[in-house]
């Protein structure tokens, strides 16, 4: 098959789900072209039957915002004409979604057609997609896509109460992982040498929006190292990492505390970790959480969205209420504080998380979902 994919390119869950899924699909030996406005933080110099089509948008006095929607609608246009795609795959309901629909639009004007598959992944249905500004157009999209996935149950039935889309069949497929790369024997802990292998080492990895709440993050680390030796070791940047920093430096634990900012790998970083956190308000999957589960890191989070269906209260983390900050620094110095349930957690984590959520499975999924929608 010769697919489209759109995604955002940046550091984010939504991204390098694409990006992963890209590169699969081209290593099965189908061809991919990546269209957005520049090239994905996971995406490698060159793979074959990977090919990388940049969005131009122009910068005229008129517009105040550039209309990147419109300008990616036209470059989809030029790469499905050129290149025959069957299928272009949007990752976000707007604006992604909705520039396919006016490409495929613009596309039947000359005698040609194209496939329109849109994957929900969160942000498009549970905050910016219900803003009344976007709500009727994104449900326009939704309806528009001739196949619909989400990456949760709890995104699909988000999908149907948020937009009443009694119509639109909403096919789960969770993200994934691959198990030889998510492999903590795979590496060499080195980041935990460095910082003393005495110590725990506690991690977050995300892209530092509110939701993620990093600095419930910062409260929880200050507890567990008052119960015993630990650093703190945040992976990723955005508009919550100075208030996050000013936080650390407030309690004390800025020493203790360290920023590495956006990190393409961190398949080797977790392979350093103890305990992953992650207390955002809600997640529509929590793929950094997935991640590190594979790579055998007992996982304490919030109870949200679609959390649960990754974290395993109780057998693969642990799973509290948003904003207890002070049960989930007690869970943490429990799990921590006793070798033997963290090595049971620790395992099953792994085996968990490479049963349910192997990336040649749901990868599998995906090109069974394309030949249906291509009928």
């Amino acid at each position: 098959m010769k697919i489209g994919i759109t995604c955002y390119p940046t550091y984010g869950g939504s991204g390098a789900v694409a990006t992963d899924l890209g590169i699969a699909l081209a290593e099965r030996g189908h061809e991919v072209h990546f269209i957005t406005y520049q090239q994905p933080f996971r995406l490698p110099a060159f793979l074959p039957r990977i090919f990388f089509h940049e969005v131009d948008v122009v910068r005229y006095p008129l517009f105040e915002y550039p209309p990147y929607d419109l300008a990616l609608a036209v470059r989809m246009h030029e790469v499905v004409r050129e290149h025959r795609l069957e299928v272009l795959h949007a990752h976000y309901a707007i604006p992604h979604a909705t520039s396919a629909w006016i490409a495929r639009e613009m596309l039947r004007n000359d005698g040609l057609d194209v496939r329109i598959i849109t994957t929900l992944h969160g942000t498009d249905i549970t905050l910016v997609g219900q803003d009344p500004s976007f709500q009727t157009i994104t449900k326009f999209s939704i309806e528009r896509s001739d196949g619909l996935t989400a990456v949760s149950n709890f995104l699909r039935n988000e999908t149907y109460k948020a937009f009443g889309c009694t119509s639109c069949a909403v096919e789960v497929i969770h993200n994934f992982v691959d198990p030889a790369l998510y492999d903590r024997a795979a590496y060499r802990p080195v980041l935990k040498e460095q910082l003393g292998g005495n110590r725990a080492v506690l991690m977050h990895v995300s892209n530092f929006r509110p939701v993620k709440r990093v600095r419930d993050i910062v409260h929880i680390f200050a507890r567990v190292r008052r119960a015993m030796p630990c650093v703190l070791v945040m992976v990723g940047d955005g508009p919550e990492r100075a208030a996050a920093e000013q936080e650390a430096r407030d309690l004390g634990v800025q020493d203790d505390t360290y920023f590495l900012g956006k990190l393409d790998a961190v398949a080797p970083l977790l392979a350093s970790a103890d305990l992953f956190l992650l207390p955002s308000q809600t997640e529509s999957f929590g793929l950094s959480a997935l991640e590190a589960l594979a790579c055998g890191v007992p996982v304490v989070a919030s109870r949200a969205g679609g959390i649960p269906e990754v974290v395993i209260d109780g057998e693969t983390g642990a799973l509290r209420a948003v904003g207890d900050i002070d049960d989930m620094a007690a869970v943490a110095i429990e799990i921590l504080g006793d070798r033997a349930r963290w090595m049971a957690m620790s395992t099953a984590a792994a085996a968990d998380a490479r049963r349910r959520f192997a990336r040649d499975e749901m990868v599998a999924r995906y090109e069974a979902f394309y030949a249906r929608t291509l009928g």
